[in-house]
C-alpha cells in the first residue's frame, strides 16, 4: 500500500523571516533636532548664524527661552523704525531661519517677543544685538536640502490648456489607410508647468566631535 503524499507545501516553508533592512546613509531631506545653549554675554543672532555657516546647514528656530538685554528691533507698526531696548527682558517667543551662503536676501531673519519687568510685551524683527543676559536655550531643526520657488506663477503658466480628446475611430482608420499623420492627440508634455527650482548646493556634512565648535554654542 502506497502512503499518500500530503498536499500543499511542507511545514516551515512559508513565512520565513526576512533579513532586516539596515539604512547606512542618512537621507538629505532628514530634519535634525538641536538644542543650542548660548552662553551669557554672547550675541544670540550671531551665534546661530555662525553655527549655520560653519555646519553648512539651514537652521529653523522653533522656540527659545532665557533672558536677553540690549535688544534692537524693527517694529512692524512703524515703517523702518528701529527701537533699541535697554534692560533685561524675558523671551516669550523666538522664531526665524538661518541659511548659509549662497542664500537670497531676506532668507535669514529672527523674530522675537519679549516681556519687560513692568509686564509690557514688545516684539519685532531683530536687526542688531541680542545679547544673552544668562544661558539662552534655542530649540531648532536643521536641514541640508533647500529648494527656492519664485511665486506667484505667471497667468499663462497657471492656466494650462486641457489635453485634446482622441479622434473618433473612423477618423483614425481613414488616416491610417491614407498614410497621413495622425491629427489631434494629447498636448506636448514638454509644455508642462515650469517651476523655478533653484536647489541650494549644500551637501551632507559628517559631524566630528563638538569640541572644536565655538565655545559660545553648546550642542546637546
Amino acid at each position: 500500500m502506497v502512503a499518500r503524499r500530503p498536499r500543499g507545501r511542507p511545514p516551515g516553508s512559508k513565512n520565513k523571516p526576512k533579513p532586516p533592512v539596515i539604512i547606512t546613509r542618512e537621507s538629505a531631506n532628514t530634519l535634525r533636532a538641536h538644542i543650542l545653549e548660548i552662553a551669557s554675554g554672547c550675541d544670540v543672532f550671531d551665534c546661530v548664524a555662525s553655527y549655520a555657516r560653519r555646519r553648512q546647514r539651514g537652521i529653523c528656530v522653533l522656540s527659545g527661552s532665557g533672558t536677553v538685554t540690549n535688544v534692537s528691533l524693527r517694529q512692524p507698526t512703524s515703517a523702518g523704525a528701529v527701537v533699541t531696548l535697554h534692560g533685561r527682558f524675558e523671551i516669550l517667543s523666538l522664531t526665524g531661519s538661518f541659511l548659509p551662503p549662497p542664500a537670497p536676501p531676506g532668507a535669514t531673519s529672527l523674530t522675537i517677543f519679549l516681556a519687560g519687568g513692568q509686564g509690557q510685551v514688545v516684539g519685532g524683527s531683530v536687526v542688531g544685538q541680542l545679547v544673552a543676559a544668562g544661558p539662552v536655550i534655542v530649540i531648532s531643526a536643521s536641514f541640508t536640502n533647500v529648494a527656492y520657488e519664485r511665486l506667484p506663477l505667471e497667468e499663462e503658466e497657471e492656466q494650462v490648456p486641457p489635453p485634446h480628446p482622441p479622434p473618433p475611430p473612423q477618423q483614425v482608420s481613414q488616416s491610417s489607410s491614407s498614410g497621413g499623420g495622425g491629427g489631434g492627440g494629447f498636448a506636448d508634455p514638454s509644455s508642462g508647468l515650469p517651476f523655478f527650482n533653484l536647489p541650494l548646493n549644500m551637501g551632507n556634512v559628517q559631524y566630528g566631535d563638538d569640541d572644536d565648535d565655538d565655545e559660545k554654542v553648546r550642542i546637546f
